[in-house]
């Protein structure tokens, strides 16, 4: 198979959660001056497609710097889940899938294609996402799960700003991965990479995230 990528390009457009800085490209070196192109970032560490450490809820939780390079590569489950608006992905969703496909088993790297990435440009994008009920939050966690990832900006719904399932996830050391791209694309069972950089004491990165 073909290299699919899932990740979203960042540049200075790039839609970001409400109160999140846009990020910018500046201008440092150029060719003609300086006999090099060279440009500083500016950005958060959550832009784009990106992987939230555990640090990012819980105090003593895993930073970016600290996950264990085995846990961003292998092989991944694909829950296709048509959701709309503020709808959750509830343990009852996850229960037929394992009926109806196969179990999921511990220590699995799980991502939801609810096919919310055609709202990318839309208003409505970061405010009414769907995510994870915390009922199925707390049912991957008792598998151990190792990542969770969705084509959403938040794992949460975006109309519960108390992020339980965020917090929940970060408790158990489940790696998140958001904002993810072109999983319509894919099958079922595929190996992903997922590098974020790797940034000392941080509580997220964005990613490049590549299936096979």
């Amino acid at each position: 198979m073909e290299p699919i990528d899932l990740t979203l390009t960042v540049s200075g457009t790039t839609p970001m959660f409400p109160g999140s800085p846009q990020p910018q490209f500046i201008s440092w070196s150029n060719l003609k001056e300086d006999g090099y192109n060279l440009e500083l970032l500016f950005l958060s560490s959550h832009t784009g497609t990106h992987m939230d450490a555990p640090f990012h809820f819980v105090n003593k939780g895993s930073k970016i710097h600290e996950i264990p390079v085995g846990r961003l590569l292998g092989r991944a489950i694909l829950v296709k889940i048509p959701k709309g608006a503020n709808q959750t992905i509830t343990k009852r969703d996850l229960l037929a899938f394992e009926h109806q496909h196969r179990r999921i088993p511990e220590n699995a790297s799980v991502f939801f294609h609810t096919g919310w990435q055609r709202f990318l440009r839309d208003s409505a994008y970061f405010m009414e996402n769907p995510g994870l009920s915390e009922a199925a939050a707390k049912y991957l966690a008792s598998k151990n799960a190792n990542l969770v990832g969705i084509d959403a900006p938040s794992i949460d719904c975006g109309n519960n700003l108390q992020f339980p399932v965020h917090k929940i996830l970060s408790r158990n050391d489940v790696l998140i991965v958001e904002n993810l791209a072109n999983l319509g694309r894919l099958d079922d069972g595929f190996d992903f990479t997922i590098l974020p950089l790797k940034l000392r004491d941080a509580t997220g990165s964005p990613v490049r995230a590549v299936a096979f």
